[in-house]
């Protein structure tokens, strides 16, 4: 069983790669696809549908839908694990996954097609494999700076913390060196006196958190999903020692406390990359590996104990007095749980509106009510009403001053205001205050309408579970280079929502 046809469109639906394996696909199949994904009944288009006897896969990433069809009845799971790790060796080799770099690389992404199928019949997805067999290299693309986000890096010594200095974020966007039919290790650029490449290894602790909060502000439900990713740049594939908390525990049950609780950093489940060497991890939570090429993962883990949450949302919704319940007050206060020296990056907090809102009107309260003295406002608020029940998404905007944010039709459909913080200091809080305008009276459900609030955000150089990269050693002590070692800790939330 194999798939017949592999492509991957823009977000506008242009098609910027297409390769047909079999040809047991109809013309403008790309096209079809394209239109039912955009025009779906309810909400998203799952990942896997049939349409005219034909079945489609798709994943999204960045914006782009990387797809392809199939006329048997392949297992769903293998297909899009496949399409996952295509993505991951399309990223490697180009260095990001975007619009711009794959229109740069489409030599190279159709021979990488090549060597990954072969009539439709997967190969091999390995980053490190595939080398031997790609001799077109990358053109690279420009990053461009987050002026939020900028800078992210910090290294670490080989005996521990070194001096903290900085990297661009946008660093591991370079693409992986390709090497050349005599196996040296270097393309034929860089053997003919081209830029040499810099001796380095990125490593990323990201968390991923899931919050449910009650209406009267308890934790519900409340989980990390981590894990440490990298990726490498250094000569000659040297073994890495990398070292944790001494403190880990492994098991819920273990009997450490958490990072809520106490100082030990108890993880409830993990599980390793295929390369890595647990033999002293037992005894001084040490990992070694010989990093593959490419980004990898060489640790997840999940946690579901108590932890130390962010930030917290204070909601409060009333009846403006004398209005015949036309009008209804909307109060929400976000408060920065994180030392004063973080901050959280592109903040966007998201508050559900009734069906019979005619109108909205708000105003930011900046940085007033912090929790230190002389709170700083946040940098860059903006307030947006969005009414996705008008035909062109019924949006309007307010700065950051406040004001009317705009008008949408009294029929039913999903309306919301969106408000935006590039920066929110840590130990501050911002409040913003909504004034809905109503078609008819409040009732009891009406209310009920408002709610829950949800919360999307990043916050740099954190993370809550407390676990920390002691070092990063090159085990070979008599090799002759000390590369750059750079560690990023990042938080992220996209669900985070509080019941009002």
């Amino acid at each position: 069983m194999s798939i017949s046809l592999f492509f991957i469109l823009s977000p506008r639906g242009d098609t910027i790669i297409s390769k047909d394996f079999r040809g047991d696909t109809p013309p403008g199949a790309t096209e079809a696809f394209f239109r039912k994904v955009k025009s779906w009944d309810k909400g998203d288009a799952p990942p896997v549908f049939l349409l005219d006897g034909v079945n489609y896969l798709y994943i999204r990433k960045n914006g782009l839908l990387i797809a392809c069809t199939t006329r048997f009845n392949m297992s769903p799971s293998v297909v899009i694990e496949l399409l996952n790790r295509t993505a991951k060796v399309f990223k490697d080799y180009c260095g990001v996954l975007s619009e711009e770099s794959i229109r740069m690389n489409f030599i190279l992404i159709y021979e990488l097609l090549d060597e990954i199928l072969d009539y439709g019949y997967p190969q091999g997805t390995s980053t490190e494999t595939l080398k031997n067999f790609i001799y077109n290299e990358p053109k690279e693309v420009e990053a461009v700076a987050n002026p939020v986000l900028g800078s992210l890096g910090q290294t670490v010594s080989s005996g521990g913390m070194g001096k903290v200095t900085t990297q661009s974020s946008s660093a591991t966007r370079k693409p992986i060196v390709v090497a050349s039919r005599n196996g040296a290790g270097m393309s034929a650029s860089l053997k003919g006196g081209g830029k040499k490449q810099k001796n380095e290894i990125f490593v990323d602790i990201l968390e991923q958190l899931t919050v449910l909060f009650s209406s009267q502000g308890h934790v519900l439900n409340s989980s990390i999903d981590g894990c440490i990713q990298m990726k490498s740049y250094l000569a000659g594939n040297p073994e890495l020692r990398l070292a944790l908390n001494e403190d880990l525990v492994i098991g819920a049950s273990a009997g450490g406390k958490n990072s809520y609780g106490g100082p030990g950093v108890v993880l409830d489940d993990c599980n390793f990359h295929e390369c890595v060497n647990l033999s002293e991890f037992e005894s001084t939570r040490t990992l070694s590996f010989y990093p593959p090429d490419g980004e990898f993962v060489a640790l997840n883990y999940r946690v579901t104990g108590e932890f130390q949450i962010p930030f917290r949302v204070f909601p409060v919704v009333e009846e403006c007095a004398g209005s015949g319940g036309l009008k209804l007050d909307v109060t929400v206060r976000v408060r920065a749980d994180i030392p004063e020296a973080h901050y959280g990056a592109n903040v966007v907090v998201r508050i559900p509106l009734p069906r019979a809102t005619l109108g909205v009107t708000t105003d930011l309260g900046g940085g007033g009510g912090g929790l230190s003295a002389g709170p700083k406002p946040a940098i860059g608020q903006t307030a947006e009403y969005v009414d996705q029940a008008s035909a062109d998404g019924g949006s309007g905007g307010a700065g950051s001053g406040g004001g009317d944010a705009g008008e949408g039709g009294g029929g039913g459909g999903s309306k919301s205001v969106v408000w935006t913080i590039k920066k929110f200091p840590g130990s501050t809080e911002q409040s913003l205050r909504i004034r809905v305008t109503l078609s008819s009276p409040a009732q009891p459900a009406t209310r009920k309408e408002v709610g829950a609030v949800s919360l999307a955000f990043e916050v740099p150089m954190y993370n809550v579970s407390n676990l920390q990269v002691k070092y990063l050693r090159i085990a070979e002590q008599g090799k002759a280079y000390n590369p750059y070692r750079w560690v990023r800790y990042v938080t992220q939330s996209s669900s985070y929502v509080q019941r009002v």
